[in-house]
């Protein structure tokens, strides 16, 4: 996160926004710099992914569905600008020892074996914040916990991309320590954890639009949104984030209803089909 610092604090905040005399090291301006770079960021990430996402690859006859509530999109885009704000002041905390230096992200690609071991610290990371996720996840299943932090997010049952993000606060951010813990534990290139951060958000909204881009070979390795829309639909099965691994050891794996022809869409196309002959 210190490279976009740096360069707000170049070409924006040093000589446009801050008082001469607030140096650009100085913590309390970095909490404030991340806090609104993260706020902002993170917003326009979500909602232009989102929005692209609605646009050209959420199937919209799913908004047929029985289960897709009045105005769900609208009520899931506020969801999601009120959370992002407080998530991003208890991230803001990660990202400020990343910044003051108490992390393993390196600047030098040659560091730890140049580009190939950046390459495995890619498939690391996903394997990592995958494992960490499943468990969280689990967690914010449990009855007790549930109702006060996770309930929020499976009020959309038939989800659309814009509930990828509509969380509350606490769950978001519960969801997202894996990713900022990894870099705290095992070296990661800052240019590399910057290019995942965006791919982990793509990927979120990519799960909750009810369509099935994975190749046919790796349906059972990679959780898509086939099973993402299964989590949403029955509730207690795949909670992994990127792959099935941790859902078939915690026995919480569930063939995807869209491979067999009773997804939500399915169920939306059978109703359609049937009032159309009716006509």
């Amino acid at each position: 996160m210190d490279l976009i610092l740096n360069v707000c604090d170049q070409y924006f905040l040093t000589p446009h926004v801050y008082p001469v005399d607030w140096a650009e090291d100085w913590i309390v301006r970095q909490a404030i710099s991340l806090y609104f770079i993260t706020t902002i960021g993170g917003g326009l990430l979500y909602y232009i992914t989102a929005s692209l996402n609605y646009s050209t690859v959420f199937d919209h006859n799913l908004e047929k569905h029985p289960h897709f509530l009045k105005d769900q999109v609208r009520l899931e885009i506020k969801a999601s600008l009120e959370a992002i704000p407080i998530m991003s002041f208890l991230t803001v905390i990660a990202f400020l020892f990343e910044v003051r230096g108490h992390s393993k992200l390196y600047d030098d690609i040659n560091m730890y074996g140049g580009v190939g071991f950046a390459l495995f610290s890619m498939l690391s990371f996903l394997f990592f914040t995958d494992m960490g996720i499943y468990w969280i996840h689990r967690l914010l299943h449990n009855r007790y916990v549930y109702k006060y932090v996770h309930k929020p997010h499976h009020k959309w049952k038939i989800a659309s991309p814009f509930a990828s993000h509509a969380f509350h606060p606490i769950d978001g951010f519960m969801q997202s320590l894996p990713y900022h813990i990894y870099p705290f534990v095992f070296p990661l290139h800052k240019l590399t954890y910057l290019g995942l951060f965006v791919f982990v958000n793509i990927w979120t909204v990519s799960i909750h639009d009810g369509h099935c881009r994975v190749p046919a070979l790796l349906r059972s390795v990679i959780n898509g949104s086939a099973h993402h829309t299964d989590h949403h639909v029955y509730f207690d099965y795949n909670y992994g984030q990127f792959f099935t691994l941790w859902d078939k050891i915690g026995k919480s794996y569930r063939h995807p209803s869209l491979f067999e022809g009773k997804a939500p869409l399915d169920e939306v196309n059978r109703l359609l089909n049937k009032d159309a002959k009716s006509d």
